[in-house]
């Protein structure tokens, strides 16, 4: 119940609509309630009256229980068409609200998640919010409210018997338990099917690899598994559902053989009219009828029930990267960075980075160096606050950076990884990606810098080329360069560069070394670098090993030194 209160709170907007809704409700469960009194008055009047005398009467009854299955028509349109425009638009808004929650979770949320499942979150368990809003609910509404109505009218009819048609409610209540165990599978199946999308998206975006090294059959059959697992808790789920309905209905008939056995006794020792009789047996059929249909919605409720509960897992996860209360927002700066003792762990017993400290001043250029997996990227992300060092501040224009509001921290920032991500748009829009007022001019201009221009010219649709999902179009260098142009673009007084010209020829890093040229002394550059060719005009290039600084001075400084970096440059000389 506290999960279906918190999910109709995101339905405030269209509560009006609800409660239209619940209006036509309450109509349509009082003609369903009235229609078996006027046909019991039909009967009377059939039964004691002189048919001649009474034709107008019962004529203007039909057509009153006529009007009254027109009103029923017309409440049971408004219920469906408007439940549905209410619950759509309620899947819409809590859509945008998980999405917009996802991309608010630090970067350690992701770190064991799949795309595939995120997306199944967002979308498939969001949309079961549609048949439990529009369908499941009005119907528990309209079914509790008629036999609430039906069982008030059979007492005052004959209590006894009413009584009679009261025996099969414990034990459907005791086979109501079962929708309980249907839920469980109904959530496993809905995990394994988010494992579903997560290995048809990393296949999909992995087919080169697939049919380069020939694992179509072991991809099928993965996927087949995949599939399996979520048809075996569908249909365990089906197993319980496949009870509960034929129980359910075998109860009620049990009520109904009792009333017609113990009916006509009554009838003899009561002098109760025929007309009561079949009044009575039909409101006995509209008090078991939604009975069982309660049974068969309980399918879809528990359907949504799994579905809120995996969404409000999502939006119950806090960021751990967030603004302090007492955050500000800062304006440009100067480009300034100050690590004061960092020391960093992405797990409590495991240091990645040990009391790091060096200063970038502003329109310095500072290399970051080292073999792999000593910690030079998690520098780029502390920076950009990924995430917060276990010890230690980072401070720019000598403000800790936690004390700033997340957003104008990384407006000071660019940001060009080695595995470059461009949208499935146009280059033209690759480009302008991180800037909001980004003309025709400014783009080629930041081209030109990043030496992709003459590239984008040669395209048929130049700046209006589309370049596919993740740039799937573009070679590694040319992502590379439209990256570099994104940043350069952006005009931020930090720019980040991590392996930027990893995956270009050596002719083209000269280009982009002469580009990154252009702008020294503008911008703050911190380069995480593994070939060091680009790295010789920094002023400062910082040496790490084992997660700690071993040496930091200028490219002929350290050669002079003989230590760590001068190795690095003679292993890739000869290499």
């Amino acid at each position: 119940m506290k999960k279906l209160i918190r999910l109709f709170k995101f339905a405030g907007p269209w509560a009006y609509l609800l409660v239209i809704v619940t209006l036509a409700l309450f109509v349509i469960t009082a003609v369903n309630l009235l229609a078996p009194e006027i046909t019991r008055q039909i009967i009377s009047i059939m039964e004691h009256g002189e048919l001649e005398n009474s034709i107008g009467r019962i004529t203007m009854l039909a057509l009153v229980l006529l009007a009254c299955f027109a009103l029923r028509a017309v409440c049971q349109f408004i219920n469906s068409y408007l439940s549905h425009v209410a619950s759509w638009n309620m899947v819409n808004k809590v859509r945008g609200i998980v999405y917009d929650h996802l991309q608010n979770l630090s970067m350690s949320y992701y770190h064991d998640k799949q795309t595939g499942q995120l997306m199944s979150r967002v979308v498939n368990d969001t949309g079961t919010f549609e048949s439990l809003i529009a369908h499941a609910l009005p119907e528990v509404t309209t079914n509790l409210l008629t036999i609430i109505g039906v069982l008030v009218i059979l007492f005052m009819m004959n209590p006894l018997l009413a009584l009679l048609v009261c025996i099969p409610i414990p034990f459907i209540a005791v086979v109501s338990m079962i929708p309980r165990l249907m839920r469980k599978h109904f959530k496993s199946a809905q995990e394994k099917i988010a494992d579903l999308n997560a290995v048809l998206q990393d296949n999909f975006s992995g087919i080169k690899e697939i049919q380069v090294f020939n694992k179509q059959s072991q991809e099928s059959q993965r996927v087949l598994a995949k599939s399996t697992q979520y048809t075996k808790d569908i249909i365990k789920a089906l197993f319980y559902a496949g009870i509960l309905h034929p129980s359910v209905a075998f109860i009620t008939t049990i009520g109904t053989i009792i009333v017609l056995i113990a009916g006509p006794v009554i009838a003899l020792n009561t002098g109760l009219d025929i007309a009561d009789v079949v009044a009575f047996l039909l409101y006995l059929n509209l008090f078991y009828a939604p009975i069982a249909m309660l049974t068969r919605i309980v399918e879809d409720i528990q359907q949504g029930l799994a579905g809120t509960e995996r969404v409000f897992e999502i939006l119950d996860v806090e960021p751990d990267i967030k603004d302090s209360p007492d955050a500000k927002a800062v304006s440009r700066l100067s480009g300034q960075i100050e690590f004061r003792d960092v020391t960093f762990s992405y797990e409590d017993d495991i240091e990645v980075l040990n009391h790091i400290s060096f200063e970038a001043k502003a329109g310095q250029m500072i290399a970051i160096v080292g073999p792999t997996g000593v910690g030079k990227s998690t520098i780029s992300g502390l920076i950009a606050r990924f995430y917060d060092p276990t010890s230690g501040s980072i401070l720019m224009d000598g403000i800790d950076i936690k004390d700033m509001t997340l957003e104008s921290l990384r407006n000071q920032l660019s940001l060009v990884l080695q595995d470059v991500f461009l949208f499935n748009g146009t280059i033209g829009e690759n480009i302008a990606y991180g800037t909001d007022d980004a003309t025709s001019e400014m783009i080629q201009d930041a081209a030109k810098i990043a030496c992709v221009d003459e590239f984008i010219e040669s395209l048929p649709d130049k700046y209006d080329t589309y370049i596919g999902e993740r740039g799937i179009r573009l070679s590694g260098g040319q992502k590379q360069r439209l990256s570099i142009a994104r940043s350069v673009l952006r005009n931020s007084p930090i720019l980040l560069l991590d392996e930027a010209t990893s995956a270009v020829d050596t002719e083209t890093e000269r280009e982009i070394q002469n580009a990154i040229s252009k702008i020294i002394g503008h911008r703050t550059i911190i380069v995480i670098a593994h070939r060091l060719s680009t790295i010789k005009k920094a002023n400062k290039i910082i040496a790490l090993q084992d997660g700690k600084i071993v040496e930091s001075g200028t490219h002929d400084e350290l050669i002079a030194k003989g230590g760590v970096y001068s190795a690095l440059v003679e292993y890739q000389s000869l290499s």
